[in-house]
């Protein structure tokens, strides 16, 4: 029986770099440029600031404006989020939260698709903002079994390694509540670059944090999480 108090569930929401690509300096200009080439293959009339907005899903060319976690205490499932304008900030914050609360071998990270996106995009961004990476994030010298890691999308797939199946699709067919009844992670660069609404964003990746908990819970054929037992810390 797999221990829910040992695992941190999380989801990250993402923006580009800059708000625009003009905004870039020079040598990023050309490393973009590079990027959506590779990207631009089957549409070639599209300019390399026509999808700047999707440099957002890169490490490289994007930044992380938040950070929502949940984790269970007793009957609880608490959420908290770090989140702002200052990313090397709130990686900071995070990953002393890790550090505190989440450095020992059993201890387990848990999200969508967090194997292919959330995990590495978060390491990626502490390195380049010079901050030690956690043990529970690391996998250097690991074998894919011994990571501390819990991905709902691979454990969806039953070893089919085809299909990408989105989180609100699973929520949908396991019957629990949509986190995306609001905006949808396409729309994150909008609100946070045109609108401003880092709490709108926060609000957001905390639904998908409580969705993620919801789905280990089906997974493992226990009851929902009721929306009385949730706190928010923030």
């Amino acid at each position: 029986m797999i221990d829910f108090s040992k695992i941190l569930f999380l989801d990250i929401e993402t923006t580009s770099q800059e708000k625009a690509y003009d905004q870039l300096n020079e040598r990023m200009q050309k490393l973009w440029d590079k990027k959506a080439e590779q990207l631009n293959r089957d549409n070639p009339e599209l300019k390399p600031s026509d999808i700047y907005d999707r440099a957002a899903i890169y490490a490289e060319f994007g930044k992380i404006v938040c950070i929502s976690v949940g984790f269970f205490n007793g009957n609880r499932f608490r959420l908290k989020s770090f989140y702002g304008n200052d990313e090397k900030a709130l990686l900071d914050d995070f990953a002393y939260m890790l550090n505190r609360y989440y450095d020992y071998p059993d201890a387990q990270l848990c999200a969508h698709n967090g194997k292919e996106f959330d995990f590495p995009y978060i390491a990626r961004r502490m390195l380049i903002n010079g901050i030690q990476i956690p043990k529970v994030l690391q996998v250097a010298g690991k074998k894919p079994w011994e990571t501390n890691f819990i991905d709902t999308m691979e454990l969806w797939k039953f070893g089919d390694f085809k299909n990408y199946t989105s989180l609100d699709l699973l929520c949908a067919i396991l019957d629990i509540p949509t986190p995306k009844d609001d905006i949808n992670g396409s729309e994150v660069g909008r609100v946070y670059w045109q609108d401003n609404d880092l709490e709108r964003i926060k609000t957001y990746c905390q639904k998908d944090v409580l969705a993620i908990a919801q789905l280990m819970r089906r997974f493992n054929y226990l009851p929902l999480i009721t929306d009385d037992c949730v706190d928010y810390t923030n």
